[in-house]
């Protein structure tokens, strides 16, 4: 059977190549690894080679050409094959026929022929089916694709998930924004002088500049997926419990099914929380017209980035947290700081306290809290968290824990055969936690349940500025399982990089246990914690102690020298930091 050649994506930013030269005519011999053509992208030229062996039996698109990636431009087959492949032209035949009769076909159908010369219709089968296409659900797909097994994935709007769409990366474009704001308010003290301090925010630009991230991403998956023959379906999956598909007319057959259908906004009950201005985390990216004032109601990640991107722009913003502080999962002193640096940029957090009721008049919301005071603003920004999304699943007879998939250490649910990675199951509502998840599903998927999904040591951020990140225990639940344990931290005020850079604010936290030195948590508020955590996340995994950490060298100037400083102090050897009492007790 004939096979596709593709422009292929050799980027994520990567929408279009220029075919310069084929390397081969038509007819002539291909043999795997042979230079196939020569294209150009972004000004750089690349030479394709040939992924099959055969005969190239036709050039779709000749030189000159500019083609979008993942489209068709040229087959690769069997010398004197045709580029419709026999099977299909049955298949065809079989499919005009039956719609001659008045009998209607559904197109995700394969036609089949039995030793009796007789034409059946069987749903067509794969080796695994994907639904969802967010960080889960293409990474799993990509996976099982890589392991040699034929593979469908169904979304039903757009790839990438809540990360890409309505989550990590738009609020990252924002999140820049408001960055980028603080370093005009010091560049005067740097000996920068702007011809004018006066500025303005376009909205429409700031949504139109998201909105092009959004799409360069979601069609890098997309791209990504069909470059490794995912077959991709749109449109709503009806999982059934024989393991087969149905989107819309379509029915598709899966030896095992993969449910990564990840999550959606959570909504509590509260009278007027149906008011249009009141706001969703998925609405309030989309928000064209700048608020005077805005409610944020809920503390955590979600919250605090957006209500510090809308601050940063001028918005009176009010943080209205149930919990004794914000981002309440973190390590508490840590979030001490945060909320400290947070109120010096303008915001004002109200902790301990909820939201009782909400009352719209004239354009304007009240919100009544529940220690009876009342907040006046324009807009209200809802952000509670998320809830597994089981919109498709009501067929299946899964065992749920409270609202969420149960699955085993392998990401396989109650019914053997379909697993359940990423958000669907709640474990950890992250993206990367979801890439890891959705990798080990497809792994035990294709070979059987051989690979479980440590997640012991998923470093989590929140992406304000300056940034906060962690991974491992925070310093009560530490003491809480280890009694006693050693504390290290370092301030960025002592920092070179931090210094030169205006970011000396914050410190690393580092908690290891006493008798072996074993690293329980690292915590980070500074600049650069969301990349820095990674370096703890990779000692961590790899089972170091503080003792081994001792023996790496760190570059200087960097910001990576705080958080070697902090595994240093646990032991009392840190030695930029001044000796302390505590330090002779060890």
């Amino acid at each position: 059977m004939a096979v596709e050649i593709i422009m292929p994506k050799l980027g994520v930013d990567m929408q279009e190549g220029e075919i310069l030269e084929w390397k081969k005519a038509e007819g002539d011999p291909v043999n795997e690894g042979d230079i196939l053509l020569e294209i150009m992208s972004d000004k750089t030229n690349m030479e394709i080679e040939a992924e099959d062996s055969g005969v190239l039996l036709k050039i779709v698109h000749p030189a000159g050409d500019v083609v979008p990636v993942t489209e068709i431009i040229g087959y690769i087959g069997a010398e004197g094959e045709a580029v419709e492949s026999s099977l299909q032209r049955t298949a065809d035949k079989a499919v005009s026929d039956l719609t001659a009769a008045g009998l209607v076909v559904p197109p995700a159908v394969s036609v089949v022929k039995t030793n009796h010369d007789k034409v059946l219709l069987a749903a067509e089968e794969y080796d695994m089916i994907v639904v969802g296409g967010g960080p889960a659900g293409y990474y799993a797909a990509i996976r099982g694709a890589q392991l040699g097994a034929k593979v469908a994935i169904v979304e039903k709007s757009e790839f990438g998930g809540t990360c890409l769409n309505v989550g990590c990366i738009p609020t990252k474009t924002y999140l820049k924004n408001a960055e980028i704001l603080d370093g005009l308010k010091i560049a005067a003290g740097r000996g920068i002088n702007l011809a004018s301090t006066n500025y303005s925010i376009d909205m429409d630009k700031t949504v139109d500049f998201k909105n092009s991230v959004v799409k360069t991403l979601t069609g890098g998956v997309r791209g990504l997926l069909k470059a490794n023959k995912v077959t991709i379906f749109d449109g709503l999956a009806q999982v059934n419990p024989d393991k087969t598909v149905t989107i819309g007319s379509q029915t598709i057959q899966g030896h095992s099914i993969i449910l990564a259908t990840g999550s959606k906004v959570s909504r509590i009950n509260i009278p007027g929380i149906e008011s249009p201005l009141v706001l969703t985390s998925d609405d309030i990216l989309d928000l064209r017209e700048m608020p005077k004032s805005l409610a944020v109601m809920g503390g955590g990640v979600v919250g605090i980035e957006l209500g510090l991107v809308w601050a940063s722009y001028g918005v009176d913003v009010t943080v209205i947290e149930m919990a004794d502080r914000i981002i309440p999962a973190m390590d508490e002193e840590v979030s001490q700081e945060l909320q400290k640096i947070l109120t010096k940029k303008g915001m004002t957090i109200k902790t301990n306290v909820g939201v009782a009721e909400i009352k719209e008049s004239n354009h304007q919301l009240t919100l009544t809290l529940t220690n009876h005071e009342s907040i006046q603003v324009e807009k209200a920004l809802l952000s509670i968290g998320r809830v597994p999304q089981m919109q498709g699943l009501e067929n299946l007879n899964l065992e749920m824990e409270g609202n969420r998939i149960k699955v085993n250490a392998y990401q396989e649910t109650s019914i053997p055969g379909i697993y359940a990675p990423g958000d669907v199951n709640g474990q950890k509502m992250l993206a990367h936690a979801a890439y890891r998840m959705g990798e080990v599903a497809a792994e035990n998927a294709i070979r059987g349940n051989h690979r479980k999904a440590n997640l012991k040591y998923i470093p989590a951020a929140v992406y304000t500025h300056p940034e906060v990140a962690m991974v491992g225990l925070t310093e009560e639940a530490a003491r809480e399982q280890y009694g006693d344990v050693l504390i290290g931290k370092s301030s960025f005020a002592g920092n070179g990089r931090a210094l030169a850079s205006n970011e000396a604010q914050g410190f690393v936290k580092v908690i290891a246990d006493r008798k072996y030195h074993e690293i329980l948590g690292v915590h980070i508020i500074g600049p650069a914690a969301a990349e820095l955590i990674n370096e703890a996340a990779t000692i961590m995994e790899n089972e170091l102690t503080v003792d081994d950490v001792a023996q790496a060298i760190h570059g200087h100037p960097t910001f990576s020298e705080n958080m070697y400083e902090a595994f240093m102090d646990t032991i009392g050897e840190a030695i930029h930091n001044p000796p302390t009492p505590r330090h002779s007790q060890r």
